[in-house]
């Protein structure tokens, strides 16, 4: 994804991603810790869980961390993915006939390496749910890693068939997060939450015959990991990305909420609703789509304080270092110094 694009500008809370950290942690020592952090971009002071982390930042981590720890999902799972393991998941699922034998093809390859949990495919005429099953009762749920396989299920099933593959439903066998809202920018779907089972849902009905890819487009996907995979560019997303990337291509300052119900072919109430069943508002994803936009520009500019401050829509400084203090904990000025340690 371009650095311009809206998907690729979001931010996550450090929250989504410090169980990642903790596992990453038992991998490597405190010196390699660092120095991945230090190299990704990221910074110690902010991880924080209302610090921002970007998917820029999410995607050079773990295109560090996985060659120099061994293990492909850095310490998310209980005994190491060695190297090399997604190219044969790749090559594998490049042989498969339809988006089914694909799932099918998925789970058995799990299965070869999950020692604490399988993969089971559920198959009926109108609906498919690839659920995460521990093998013991006491297993205590990886947030993170659950999300990272379903999401790679996701994505292997839509980079088969040329286009984001739809999904019914997510669901995850831990409570509700502080920071549920990031898995929408994760899921084209309703995520739930507290399920018996952790598992993604599909409607086979919906699945298109896989297109044929070659190794060279295989080695691009792996190349690029894990942003062709984990954060798509599709706009068939939720309600709320869609809102965002129409913001983002339009003069966003001034845009209300019957210009993106009319962009989206839809009345304003109807939008209104949709977008408070997945738990947002007009409102929220505009002031998102500034603070991530204020974000960037502080990380990748040298604009002024000042500058940034008018050019995302603020009458005064002083009133954009309130809200930044309110998105980050943090002053700009020091969240800009942070970022170029």
């Amino acid at each position: 994804m371009s650095s311009q694009d809206p998907i690729s500008l979001t931010t996550v809370s450090a929250g989504f991603i410090q169980d990642w950290l903790v596992a990453l942690g038992s991998r490597c020592t405190d010196n390699e810790m660092m120095s991945l952090l230090v190299r990704s971009g990221l910074q110690t002071s902010q991880m924080a869980a209302s610090q921002r982390v970007t998917l820029d930042e999410i995607a050079r981590l773990y295109q560090l961390a996985a060659p120099e720890t061994g293990d492909e999902m850095m310490g998310l799972w209980s005994r190491p993915i060695r190297p090399r393991a997604l190219q044969h998941l790749v090559t594998v699922q490049r042989e498969a006939r339809s988006l089914t034998s694909a799932l099918y093809r998925f789970s058995t390859f799990w299965n070869l390496l999950l020692d604490d949990f399988q993969l089971e495919l559920r198959s009926e005429p109108d609906e498919m749910e690839l659920a995460l099953v521990p093998l013991s009762g006491q297993l205590q749920p990886q947030r993170f890693g659950h999300m990272l396989i379903l999401k790679l299920a996701h994505g292997l099933l839509s980079w088969l068939s040329g286009s984001e593959t739809p999904v019914e439903t997510v669901r995850f066998a831990f409570p509700r997060p502080g920071f549920a809202a990031d898995y929408s920018v994760v899921f084209p779907c309703p995520v739930e939450f507290d399920a018996a089972q952790t598992s993604i849902l599909f409607d086979p009905r919906l699945f298109p015959r896989p297109l044929t890819r070659n190794p060279s487009e295989a080695s691009l996907f792996l190349e690029r990991a894990p942003l062709d995979w984990i954060f798509t560019g599709s706009r068939a997303h939720t309600n709320s990305l869609r809102v965002r990337a129409f913001l983002y291509g339009a003069d966003w300052q001034t845009c209300q909420l019957p210009d993106a119900a009319r962009a989206l072919k839809m009345t304003p109430r109807t939008l209104n609703r949709r977008l408070k069943d997945e738990g947002t508002s007009f409102q929220d994803i505009k002031d998102a789509l500034r603070r991530d936009i204020a974000i960037r520009a502080l990380q990748q500019t040298t604009d002024s304080i000042e500058q940034i401050s008018f050019d995302t829509g603020f009458s005064a400084p002083a009133n954009f270092h309130r809200a930044f203090r309110k998105w980050t904990t943090r002053t700009p000025g020091s969240y800009r110094t942070s970022g170029r340690d």
